[in-house]
């Protein structure tokens, strides 16, 4: 998807017809953090904040942290109450607690010795009943979103829900589709 991750101005409408459900997957990201009371949360790979807009429609009144490699994706984001950060997702994590941290479309750029640093560094930086919502490409039998060698390296779902499992979280996959995954995980 390193195609995508240049073009702010067209990250959108390029996600929206590479990845059949998007817009689904955005969605369904948003909807599992309900249930949680949010003051602060962590929107990792937060691109032009589109996970940022959809979480925020469920938690009006949090503080949103958008972290980002892309200074141009970054500048794109429109919504209110939403500070920035330049980072990479192998850098260390804004100062937490944090009561959500989600993520969609940019966790499957790491290898799985950084996925499993990231998701320890995530558990870390969440309060005790926080919780961690990914959606992700994953390894699958039905593969749509398009994929670059060398940048993009998904794995199955079941192997990220063992490495969060190894973390301390308590874990669930809710939700797949085609390559598409979404995995909750509560701080206990």
């Amino acid at each position: 998807m390193s195609q995508f991750h240049f073009d702010p101005e067209r990250y959108r409408e390029l996600m929206a017809a590479g990845v059949p459900a998007y817009e689904e997957l955005q969605s369904r990201v948003a909807a599992a953090t309900e249930g949680v009371t949010a003051r602060r949360i962590l929107d990792l790979g937060a691109g032009t904040g589109e996970t940022s807009s959809a979480v925020r429609a469920k938690h009006a009144d949090a503080t949103i942290v958008a972290v980002d490699e892309s200074p141009g994706m970054l500048a794109r984001i429109t919504v209110a109450k939403v500070e920035s950060q330049v980072a990479r997702l192998q850098d260390p994590l804004p100062d937490g607690p944090f009561d959500l941290v989600v993520s969609a479309l940019a966790v499957h750029h790491l290898d799985p010795g950084e996925k499993r640093d990231l998701f320890a560094r995530v558990h870390d930086a969440l309060r005790p009943g926080g919780r961690f919502v990914l959606g992700d490409v994953v390894i699958a039998a039905v593969s749509v979103a398009p994929l670059t060698d060398g940048y993009d390296k998904p794995d199955r779902a079941r192997d990220q829900l063992e490495w969060l499992r190894e973390t301390g979280f308590e874990v669930e996959l809710l939700w797949e589709r085609d390559d598409l995954a979404l995995l909750r995980a509560d701080r206990a």
